[in-house]
């Protein structure tokens, strides 16, 4: 008794990761070799949409990530060892603060970071004693700014984390003038 084949052709669309898509088929009338090869250029084209969809999609994302995140040198926007903003950190947060006005659903934080250096005693007179207080002076000092030029005041916050997060080595003056930042987050929807 032979074995015959059923006449139809079937596709299998797996979608492995973003960008990647697998394609199977199966043919099994010899019959259909017109209709099968039709049929096949017509995925082969879905195939090809999805994928120049996905590209733009993807383009879309990395845009949104540089966006959602504004890093600046504490140096340029307090004098050394304080926390108040000086005139080039306004300039820079002007730049900054109507990015954040447009933002209706979003949280946006604003952390502060320092050095691994010990607070001087001129902030000691001040009564800042730790890099963690100081960190949350900045960055209070920076949502104060910001809410002052029209960031709504109920979706944005200040995190002090002190010399807890570095970006660079403590042990280098150029390592620690990059871990004394600010770094402004939107995060996601407000609750």
């Amino acid at each position: 008794m032979a074995i015959s084949t059923i006449g139809r052709w079937f596709a299998t669309v797996l979608f492995l990761s973003p960008g990647v898509l697998l394609l199977s088929g199966c043919v099994d009338s010899p019959n259909s070799d017109q209709q099968t090869q039709a049929q096949l250029e017509q995925l082969q084209a879905a195939n090809r949409q999805l994928q120049s969809e996905n590209a733009v999609l993807q383009t879309q994302l990395a845009e949104q990530q540089q966006l959602s995140t504004f890093t600046i040198a504490a140096d340029m926007l307090f004098v050394s060892g304080g926390f108040d903003i000086t005139p080039k950190g306004r300039a820079a947060l002007d730049d900054i603060a109507p990015k954040l006005r447009s933002l209706k659903n979003n949280k946006v934080a604003v952390y502060g970071y320092t050095d691994s250096e010990q607070v001087g005693a001129s902030l000691k007179k001040q009564g800042i004693q730790t890099n963690l207080e100081l960190s949350s002076r900045r960055a209070d000092a920076v949502v104060k700014y910001l809410v002052a030029q029209g960031v709504n005041a109920s979706t944005i916050s200040a995190k002090g984390r002190g010399d807890s997060h570095p970006v660079g080595a403590n042990d280098t003056a150029a390592g620690r003038a990059q871990n004394r930042r600010i770094e402004i987050v939107v995060e996601g929807p407000r609750s």
